[in-house]
């Protein structure tokens, strides 16, 4: 019997993938959706000794456009500072919170961490998935789950099944394991990378 979704070690079958594409010698492109530059800092160290990665910057649950622009910045200049093994590249969705706010129409009072974010991650990742099917990478996923407060359990589940409905692979990952988070910090830090105290959308923020 197979281990339940739920109790499965994302991280561990990450790096076990990684360590087989690395001993054969193969180098896969990824679209790795980015949520901000200091989450994206560990993800991209770690990710690009293995693959090929395009930083995704799509973010339209960003409700101030000032806010939005300072994060798309703040992406660009990580990843032109940092070195990787092999090219990171960068791409930046369509910004229309709009979109944001027709997808969670309804669930605006919902607990922070609940359904209204899950349906924001589904939204991300199925553009996420879209645009890694249109331009023929061999993979995506997400710096979602390096957050301490974001449930890498859906995060994975809604990958998965998206890229299942799009024909891409989805890279199952727990970024914040193996002291990914604290990393991130690290690098946030190493790099004078701006680190805002709330996601982005007007709800987390009314929490905050």
């Amino acid at each position: 019997m197979g281990v339940a979704f739920e109790n499965r070690n994302f991280q561990k079958e990450l790096d076990i993938l990684t360590a087989k594409l690395e001993q054969e010698g193969v180098v896969p492109g990824l679209l790795l959706h980015s949520c901000c530059a200091p989450c994206s800092s560990y993800c991209i160290e770690y990710l690009s000794r293995f693959f090929e990665v395009t930083v995704f910057y799509y973010n339209p649950n960003i409700s101030q456009t000032e806010e939005y622009q300072k994060r798309v910045r703040e992406q660009i200049r990580f990843i032109n500072e940092y070195n990787s093994k092999y090219p990171v590249s960068f791409i930046e969705g369509d910004y229309e919170p709009s979109v944001f706010f027709n997808t969670v129409r309804g669930l605006e009072h919902c607990q922070e961490g609940g359904e209204r974010c899950f349906a924001c991650y589904d939204m991300r990742l199925r553009e996420t998935a879209k645009q890694a099917a249109i331009r023929g990478f061999d993979y995506f996923t997400t710096t979602l789950t390096i957050s301490p407060l974001k449930n890498s359990v859906k995060i994975n589940q809604i990958g998965q099944s998206i890229g299942q409905e799009y024909g891409v692979n989805y890279l199952l990952s727990d970024f914040k394991k193996k002291e990914g988070y604290k990393r991130s910090i690290q690098l946030s830090k190493e790099y004078g990378l701006y680190r805002q105290n709330y996601c982005g959308c007007v709800f987390s923020r009314r929490d905050q």
